[in-house]
């Protein structure tokens, strides 16, 4: 089993955080039901007051390398990605097999 963690940064200059975390949130959580190579998908929003947390986790399972790659490159992923990249300042990715 391979896992699949991203922390995600969002900007500052965002007026509400808080709600494009949780816009975030849903739109990945949604993932798991439209490609079916995901085994286990789950987020969570920070509710640390540390200055070097990040806003928002995603933690996913696949069986292997290759069915990450299908994850990364599936349209739904990257309709997501592209949510990602206007309201993120910073992301952070960690692979290991579990």
């Amino acid at each position: 089993m391979l896992r699949h963690i991203v922390l995600f940064k969002i900007r500052e200059n965002i007026p509400d955080k808080g709600k494009t975390a949780s816009t975030l949130k849903d739109k990945l959580e949604r993932l798991k039901d439209q490609i079916p190579e995901v085994k286990k998908l789950e987020t969570g929003i920070n509710v640390s007051t540390q200055p070097n947390a990040y806003d928002l986790a995603l933690v996913t399972e696949f069986n292997d390398g290759k069915d990450l790659e299908v994850y990364r490159n599936h349209p739904a992923h990257q309709a997501v990605v592209k949510y990602i990249l206007d309201v993120t300042s910073d992301r952070i990715v960690t692979d290991y097999m579990k």
